[in-house]
């Protein structure tokens, strides 16, 4: 029987996107901050693989010079090449739009104009370049390493906490509801909170 996934708590998912953001950097470094914020808000708020991420377009995240409301992932970005559509968080909403601001050179709907860009013209970021992003940040806001995938564990824990199976599955794409099955594991903070509720219950005399 396979383990509950690895996840962040509430605290350590703001540290995260805090150590992202690059707050206090230079403004060369503070566009980097805002770039590197977003791809962890779509994990993380979006549950996205980072393989998803690295494909996205420019398309994908605007229209109307507007963040979109709702991410529609390609077939030809996805896993199991089936388009899904994800709601877009109030944050990472926001985190569009700062970005959007931010980078006026890729504003455009030309088709494979890539949101994250590496400095060769029409080349998208690779997945490795944004587990070295995310690992960092991990290093340097909880001093241990944190790994892309974990971020949309973390997704998809909150999610099952608050919605059916199916609609978790649904939203991570999943092709075979097995594969979500998973995060019907508790995790330490379910662990902590079944504990912590025994201090309410009155002792039989």
């Amino acid at each position: 029987m396979s383990s509950a996934p690895k996840t962040l708590n509430i605290t350590e998912q703001h540290q995260l996107l805090d150590a992202l953001l690059l707050k206090n950097a230079p403004h060369t470094s503070f566009r980097k901050g805002i770039r590197n914020y977003l791809m962890g808000c779509l994990m993380l708020e979006g549950g996205l693989r980072v393989g998803e991420v690295s494909k996205l377009e420019m398309r994908d995240l605007t229209f109307g010079n507007e963040a979109v409301l709702n991410l529609v992932l390609r077939r030809e970005i996805t896993k199991n090449h089936a388009e899904r559509i994800v709601p877009v968080s109030s944050r990472l909403f926001k985190a569009i739009d700062e970005f959007y601001s931010e980078y006026p050179e890729l504003h455009g709907s030309a088709i494979n104009n890539f949101a994250f860009v590496t400095q060769k013209i029409g080349k998208h970021i690779t997945t490795r370049q944004i587990e070295r992003i995310i690992n960092k940040a991990g290093w340097k806001a909880l001093g241990r390493p944190v790994h892309p995938h974990m971020l949309r564990h973390t997704f998809a824990t909150k999610l099952m906490r608050v919605t059916d199976m199916r609609t978790v599955q649904d939203l991570l794409g999943h092709s075979n509801i097995t594969s979500t099955q998973i995060y019907t594991h508790p995790n330490e903070d379910d662990k902590r909170k079944a504990i912590g509720s025994l201090e309410s219950v009155p002792a039989k005399a």
